[in-house]
């Protein structure tokens, strides 16, 4: 299982353990992925950058509109970012998405996979969220995993290489 040693961005792999994690969503629910993978579901954790922004919102809607062959398929998806449970909560009503969002308003799940990196913006550096996604199999290895995703066209790509589409 690959951390973040030393304050050092880390990747994982595929074939790699997914890091387990117990994180809030947006209904105040407690969640852990070895339930979820004990329950014998597959996990598309998907991390954005922010509620309500054109890309994220693209991103969250092409899962929204793809949420029932991931299901029917054994797929749970989870969408992760900094956000607080109310940003989320009008967030999923808005655009009416059907899954878990979960609230790391810490980082501290970005930092588990690697997602939360040193971004720079108009000569500005700051530490943010880096769009990544990673599918989890019903062992908890990592078979799939991108980091840096562009938003448009992402979902269809993801749904290929696993045999949803």
């Amino acid at each position: 299982m690959i951390r973040v040693i030393m304050n050092e961005v880390v990747e994982l792999s595929i074939g790699d353990l997914a890091p387990d994690f117990e994180c809030i969503i947006t209904d105040g629910t407690k969640i852990n992925l070895s339930d979820i993978i004990n329950q014998g579901e597959g996990v598309i954790l998907y991390f954005y950058p922010r509620d309500n922004t054109p890309g994220c919102t693209i991103e969250a809607c092409d899962f929204r509109d793809n949420f029932s062959r991931f299901k029917e398929t054994g797929w749970k998806v989870i969408g992760v970012s900094t956000d607080s449970a109310n940003s989320h909560e009008k967030f999923a009503n808005k655009f009416e998405l059907p899954f878990d969002l979960v609230v790391d308003t810490d980082s501290h799940l970005h930092k588990l996979y690697g997602t939360w990196r040193m971004k720079n913006m108009y000569g500005k550096e700051y530490m943010g969220c880096l769009r990544s996604t990673f599918a989890i199999s019903k062992d908890g290895s990592i078979i799939w995993v991108k980091y840096g995703v562009k938003a448009k066209g992402h979902v269809d790509k993801l749904m290929e290489d696993l045999g949803v589409a």
